[in-house]
């Protein structure tokens, strides 16, 4: 899906390496910690990437040892309903995705990305300390429940969780959107040999994240479930003290890219500029429209975009005044713009389509932290003696993406290469569209367990009842691995997508830009939850997500979301085939 103009774009980059001594240093404007060019032996590459892999699993070793089993936390510790905690879950973690946006904005105009994660992965540490006092000290937690009473948590104690819990999603915040985009950055972007090792990268990136979440889905699981919370949050905060090591360790050897200005700033100018020249007339002979003459871009850090043509009201901001022209004054980017500033705005508007597409698989994809683990509560735990806590099944999402990533980058690619003729397989468009088919059979592998869920639940006359129905847990496992299958197409389709489509000087934007998908998606997870759970209950009715999921209709909600991703997959489709590729010269 989507045109390509991978063969055109490599001879574009050929075209910029360097002759003669040049070849000794990067081609992408990449310097070292002090600002002086790099030489491209010694720097950057997969040399300076296990550094970041490192820190990266020890990052989402943390972050999942948290996110993994908080719905658990909130209903048998701080006593709160299914979906109270489910909806508490799902905000939190849209709001882990929403703080990106702070963090590209500082990484892409101030600080870059090697500053950026350096300070907020230490207000992730204050957040991961926090957290780990509150579940240990027994003044900061509700006493536990005797009998069927459960005391409430007291406005102190939700404060002292949800301080330390906010925190973490302020210092995800500048973490996400740069992790990715500093180790993509290691591999410089005019050498096609480095530019196909960064494809691989994304993929041992996601590898990286999934045994950071394996080892928190099945050991920390266990360790808060038998071993205390205490000890299940410390654990944690301990790995985030590791990846905060890790990530300085190898500050020798990383490749810098310098901070290009604010880019909303950028954007903002456009459209002030355009708005300004509306009655202006465009030129035929595009070449006519405003750029620097040098060879590098006026935007440091940052290629110059070729001109397109679609949104030509915006090339308004680029055109010359006859004022313009007398005076000489070209330096004032709230009325001239060059040309590669205004095909910044125009390449954001061009992904917004396929960007608002993944809000409706990151719905999807929440489920595993919360109605997966509630239907799997009401389920058989037990295989012999030992208890599985349900959260630990989303290890088997973990497991079948540690599977698909080798899977896909040795066996997959090399196939589908010869197929397609691309270096990577498949385009970034054509692995999403695939990562979206594959989610509708998720959430209708899901459905099918919980209506034999709850058809064994009524023929054994539990529909009144709160109690585990006996069957067994492990038949959710093929939900979980098929959503382990999606991520593996979708989510690193998407890290590949809003990198290698981004304007170089909004890279860390962009990647925030994609992560925001997920917070709308678990934003609109809640929405969806609550719209349920208002029509579903009038009347008096049990609705389709009560306390007692023996008595409500799960599979119903499943199902819905199983229809609103094809839905979801049918658009992605449509505006996958009419985007057009970034040009940059």
């Amino acid at each position: 899906m989507g045109s390509t103009v991978e063969d055109e774009r490599s001879r574009l980059e050929v075209g910029l390496l360097q002759d003669g001594d040049d070849k000794l240093y990067t081609g992408d404007g990449s310097v070292d910690l002090h600002g002086n060019p790099v030489l491209k032996s010694n720097t950057g590459k997969w040399r300076a990437c296990p550094f970041i892999l490192s820190t990266e699993c020890c990052e989402r070793l943390a972050y999942y040892g948290i996110a993994t089993n908080l719905v658990s936390y909130l209903t048998h510790k701080l006593h709160e309903g299914n979906v109270a905690a489910a909806r508490n879950v799902t905000t939190w973690q849209g709001t882990c995705y929403l703080t990106p946006l702070i963090g590209a904005v500082l990484a892409d105009a101030y600080w870059g990305r090697y500053w950026t994660i350096a300070t907020f992965s230490t207000i992730y540490f204050i957040g991961m300390c926090t957290l780990t006092l509150s579940a240990s000290v027994p003044a900061l937690r509700p006493v536990d429940c005797v009998g069927s009473l459960c005391p409430p948590a007291t406005s102190a104690q939700y404060s002292v969780f949800f301080f330390g819990l906010y925190l973490i999603a302020l210092g995800t915040g500048g973490i996400k959107p740069c992790v990715s985009s500093f180790g993509a950055d290691q591999f410089d972007d005019t050498d096609p040999r480095e530019r196909m090792k960064k494809g691989s990268f994304f993929n041992w990136f996601y590898f990286s994240i999934n045994i950071g979440a394996l080892i928190s889905s099945s050991l920390l699981v266990w360790v808060q479930d038998n071993a205390g919370w205490g000890l299940g949050f410390g654990i944690p905060a301990l790995f985030m003290g590791l990846a905060i090591g890790s990530f300085f360790s190898g500050t020798p050897i990383y490749r810098f890219q310098k901070p290009g200005g604010s880019p909303i700033t950028r954007v903002c100018q456009v459209v002030v500029a355009s708005f300004r020249k509306w009655n202006v007339k465009l030129p035929e002979d595009s070449s006519l429209l405003f750029e620097v003459g040098e060879n590098g871009s006026a935007i440091e850090g940052s290629r110059k975009l070729e001109h397109t043509d679609e949104l030509k009201c915006l090339d308004k901001a680029a055109v010359l005044s006859e004022a313009e022209i007398k005076s000489g004054d070209y330096y004032n980017p709230w009325r001239l713009c060059t040309v590669t500033q205004v095909e910044e705005l125009k390449i954001l508007i061009r992904m917004f389509p396929i960007w608002a597409t993944g809000i409706a698989f990151s719905a999807v994809y929440a489920q595993m932290s919360t109605m997966f683990v509630e239907q799997g509560m009401m389920m058989d735990t037990t295989i012999g003696s030992f208890t599985i806590p349900p959260a630990s099944l989303s290890s088997f999402d973990v497991i079948s993406v540690i599977f698909w990533v080798p899977v896909y980058d040795r066996v997959i690619v090399p196939i589908a290469r010869r197929f397609t003729g691309k270096e990577r397989g498949f385009s970034e468009l054509q692995r999403m569209g695939i990562g979206l088919f594959i989610s509708v059979l998720c959430m209708s592998a899901a459905a099918i367990v919980e209506i034999v869920r709850l058809r064994m639940a009524h023929d054994l006359g539990l529909d009144d009842k709160e109690v585990a129905v006996p069957l067994s847990i492990l038949w959710q496992i093929p939900q979980y691995f098929l959503l382990g299958a999606a991520e593996v197409c979708t989510f690193v389709g998407q890290l590949e997508f809003f990198y290698d489509q981004s304007p170089d000087a909004m890279r860390s934007f962009c990647s925030a830009f994609s992560l925001l998908t997920t917070a709308l998606g678990n934003y609109l997870s809640s929405f969806i939850l609550t719209l349920v759970t208002y029509f579903t209950t009038r009347g008096g009715s049990a609705g389709w997500i009560p306390d007692n999921l023996n008595e409500g209709h799960l599979d119903c909600f499943f199902w819905l979301l199983a229809g609103l991703s094809f839905m979801n997959m049918l658009v992605y489709i449509v505006c996958a085939k009419k985007y057009k590729q970034k040009k940059a010269s």
